[in-house]
């Protein structure tokens, strides 16, 4: 029978809930950063339109406000995704190498665990440059669309 190896294999539920909620703990509060000016730019005229067009507050987040932000949460996402996808160190000092996430799995191809396969190494780091670049990107072009609501 063949075994699959799994992201969570060998983690017991408190240890992905802790990993977890670490990584919710750093990116809580740059997502907070990143989309407080989105949230600034909302203006108050398109309230106050709202208001008088006899929309309710849910109306005017639903129909308004969050086609204005969804750009910005996106690309908000995006980035994040970005910071997450290459953080090695909280996931190393949780877990050691127990789970298997790219980050740590290029780290002991680099480091000589195992079987030390540098060119796999290599594979993984521009695999990881590749993602990490992608998600800038849908990043930048996102902020880029999302800055016309700014004007």
């Amino acid at each position: 029978m063949v075994r699959h190896q799994y992201l969570c294999d060998g983690l017991q539920p408190s240890q992905l809930l802790g990993l977890t909620l670490t990584y919710l703990f750093f990116q809580i509060p740059l997502m907070v950063l990143i989309i407080t000016p989105a949230l600034d730019g909302l203006k108050k005229e398109w309230r106050e339109a709202a208001e008088v067009l006899g929309a309710s507050g849910w109306q005017y987040w639903r129909m308004v406000a969050l086609p204005v932000l969804f750009p910005s949460l996106l690309g908000t996402f995006a980035l994040l995704f970005a910071n997450s996808f290459g953080a090695i160190a909280t996931a190393y000092a949780l877990t050691g190498s127990t789970l298997s996430i790219v980050p740590i799995m290029l780290y002991a191809q680099i480091r000589g665990d195992v079987l030390q396969d540098p060119h796999l190494g290599y594979a993984m780091a521009f695999g990881m440059i590749v993602v990490t670049g992608l998600a800038n990107l849908v990043y930048i072009i996102l902020r880029t669309r999302a800055e016309r609501w700014m004007k």
